[in-house]
């Protein structure tokens, strides 16, 4: 989310709402303006009908998306999308790869990144994108009904960052060398005293297993 154009708040929406690309355009009410003022005072962007999002969104034209998705996934997306607003020239391109993100996290820091409108954040390196990302305030237009994205879906304190995906961490094991009935069912099974000195395979991104430190 580099420049997070009017188009990208267009494919967020999309892309949340199962395809349902409609956005909200009833006239403002006291509450959206009021939040539009809170918004705007903390300095974030509060777009505040859907003829606003579309007239800049036509306006900017192109949008050029980096994601962790697989191309076999951002493609159908992409099409789907572009059939729903004709008007925006979309590129999607799939990254990955943790040397990928520090590339990408260096050229924001030295203010030579370009070339692409939303971008992915990386677990590894979640809290350093913050200061380069533009600052629309997605969760408040979720909120008040202008976007169509469900507020789980959004950083609640970041409230430019949205989460469109989800990864689920398994646990796999071989039959040949342990039981059903004696596989781990908890993190804290893995403690039992037989399985102490045994060697386990563990992903060197433990992403999933990283967010559980809070809890």
């Amino acid at each position: 989310m580099i420049k997070f154009l009017c188009a990208a708040i267009l494919l967020i929406n999309f892309c949340c709402w199962m395809g349902d690309s409609r956005v909200l355009g009833a006239s403002p009410s006291p509450s959206l303006l009021k939040a539009k003022q809170e918004a705007e005072s903390k300095g974030f962007i509060f777009l505040a009908s859907k003829d606003e999002i579309v007239a800049k969104a036509k306006k900017e034209g192109k949008l050029h998306v980096v994601s962790s998705l697989e191309m076999e996934n951002l493609k159908p997306v992409s099409e789907a999308f572009k059939k729903k607003y004709p008007f925006i020239d979309i590129r999607a391109e799939e990254i990955a790869g943790t040397d990928t993100y520090q590339r990408m996290l260096l050229e924001m820091k030295s203010g030579t990144a370009s070339g692409w409108d939303v971008n992915y954040l990386t677990t590894d390196f979640y809290d350093d994108y913050f200061p380069y990302q533009k600052k629309f305030d997605v969760l408040g237009m979720a909120q008040q009904g202008v976007l169509q994205i469900p507020v789980g879906m959004i950083d609640p304190v970041n409230r430019n960052i949205v989460s469109y995906t989800t990864n689920t961490q398994v646990v796999t094991y071989n039959k040949k060398l342990i039981s059903e009935d004696k596989v781990p069912n908890t993190w804290e099974d893995f403690l039992k005293p037989e399985f102490k000195g045994r060697k386990f395979l563990v992903d060197i991104r433990p992403q999933e297993v990283a967010n559980l430190v809070p809890l």
